[in-house]
């Protein structure tokens, strides 16, 4: 193909093909998880979702199976706060499938806190699992990545980049604490750092920062909070799940492949502020 040929470069659809690839995603049950997980499926990835409720994971694979005919999708138990858990479940994807090219982490669980209200053993969990989880995942899945140009996406959050808010808060109910900012942003700084690093070996790190996608239950109870957080954003709502769809398919696939290192907002422009 000549340098300059656009007639003869790959088609859009053809670069945004997951076709024959496997997809690891961990908390790939979760609210955001989810869509990243069907994203993948529409997209003819194979998906392993992996996280400590394997019951949800085998539940959601089938919703893929029973939506799109043909798509291949399994649940897989891992608990990232456990180094044992992370290697025997990236072994098992590795040996259902004979290796997965991408490795998606969306993993979370946390307590909400003040930074009043916040203990040392609550910020040694955040911490645990919102960082520290991703880290041992990342080392364990390169190996397996190494042998096929892998690529690694991380779910990061705006709380990543800038500080919360503290007047939009009535309540340490749906406060944000201190240790999911912390690691959110230690993601966006792990990701430029494993960009230049596992580059040699042919895996691509990107990030995505998604800003205010308050589940539903957050939305149901305390609806003058998301009225505010609505508010403040330029666009003048909240996020809805399936927003994320595209750019994780954009990031995990051809459609990206000179992107590296990149943090990706997706937040309605909330850190343009």
């Amino acid at each position: 193909m000549s340098y300059a040929d656009p007639a003869a470069s790959p088609t859009v659809a053809a670069l945004l093909s997951l076709k024959g690839r496997t997809a690891l995603v961990v908390g790939g049950a979760g609210l955001l998880g989810s869509e990243i997980s069907f994203a993948l499926a529409e997209q003819e990835a194979t998906v392993i979702m992996a996280g400590r409720d394997a019951g949800r994971c085998h539940h959601r694979a089938d919703e893929i199976m029973q939506k799109m005919p043909g798509a291949r999708a399994r649940g897989l138990n891992m608990d990232i706060t456990k180094p044992d858990s992370i290697r025997a479940g990236v072994e098992e994807a590795a040996r259902l499938t004979g290796g997965f090219h991408i490795l998606v982490n969306c993993g979370w669980s946390g307590r909400k806190n003040t930074f009043e209200s916040i203990t040392d053993e609550d910020w040694d969990r955040d911490i645990e699992v919102s960082l520290n989880g991703v880290f041992r995942t990342i080392k364990a899945a390169v190996p397996v990545l190494a042998t096929r140009n892998g690529v690694i996406l991380n779910i990061a959050s705006m709380y990543g980049v800038v500080a919360p808010d503290p007047g939009l808060y009535d309540s340490s109910k749906f406060a944000n604490p201190p240790s999911y900012g912390a690691a959110k942003a230690g993601i966006v700084q792990l990701t430029r750092y494993l960009a230049a690093f596992l580059a040699p070996q042919g895996i691509r790190v990107n990030c995505i920062s998604p800003g205010p996608f308050p589940y539903e239950t957050t939305q149901v109870e305390n609806p003058e909070f998301i009225k505010r957080l609505a508010a403040k954003n330029p666009l003048g709502r909240i996020g809805r799940p399936h927003e994320l769809k595209g750019v994780a398919v954009l990031l995990c696939s051809d459609a990206s492949s000179y992107m590296t290192g990149q943090n990706v907002s997706v937040d309605g422009g909330w850190t343009v502020w």
